[in-house]
């Protein structure tokens, strides 16, 4: 069974199968790589342990689940998700933890959760999109921010393709959509300066193509 996209060029819109099959999937075809990046990154991010998270994309709730290591008692997290499938397997896996909830919400459109959070985390979502879609997401990233929060991007770094090993080029234009060779070549600080943010801090991984993007909002 296929689903209708709301993007036809989307590459972060999933089959009911990958949905479902989704960190399974991921482990298999990055040979145990984005398990260990992952990791990595959400340790980058410096969560202190009252942090109140905001997961946008959230999907099966790994990401929450490594975010969840770093909180006390008083540290929430929120994901949010458009897919039943993915709800399912997060609500599943956090059935007996309180300090982390699930809603099912387009980040895509214009949302108010009617609460604002001490950080919001994005990974490999937002370059799925159109470039105005990504503007109406970062809009809801500010409004959802408190002051002096921070947003935190996890997904592909700037970069020029064409200098990519032959290898690499190969793999990311089979797997990727035509929205992620937008994605890499835009100016993300200069974007995200236009939005308030400010004082950037940058770590990168898998030999620099992907890279954890910090802002702070003024």
């Amino acid at each position: 069974m296929r689903q209708n996209k709301l993007y036809p060029d989307s590459g972060v819109e999933l089959t009911p199968y990958i949905a479902q099959h989704y960190d399974r999937l991921m482990n298999s075809l990055s040979f145990g790589l984005y398990s260990r990046f992952i990791r990595k990154a959400i340790a980058d991010m410096g969560i202190k342990p009252d942090d109140n998270i905001l997961d946008l994309g959230c999907g099966t709730g790994r990401n929450a689940s490594l975010m969840l290591h770093y909180l006390g008692d008083k540290g929430r997290i929120t994901g949010l998700d458009l897919s039943p499938i993915m709800q399912s397997q997060f609500e599943k896996r956090f059935a007996n933890e309180k300090r982390v909830t699930f809603q099912r919400q387009r980040i895509d459109v214009p949302f108010d959760l009617g609460k604002k959070f001490d950080v919001v985390f994005i990974s490999f979502v937002i370059h799925g999109f159109p470039h105005e879609v990504r503007k109406v997401i970062i809009e809801n990233v500010v409004h959802h921010l408190k002051p002096g929060g921070s947003f935190s991007i996890l997904d592909f770094a700037e970069f020029d393709m064409a200098k990519m090993p032959a290898l690499y080029r190969w793999v990311f234009k089979k797997i990727e959509c035509k929205y992620a060779f937008d994605f890499i070549e835009r100016d993300w600080k200069g974007i995200l300066s236009g939005y308030g943010f400010t004082s950037f801090t940058e770590h990168h991984y898998i030999k620099g193509y992907v890279r954890l993007l910090t802002q702070k909002l003024q």
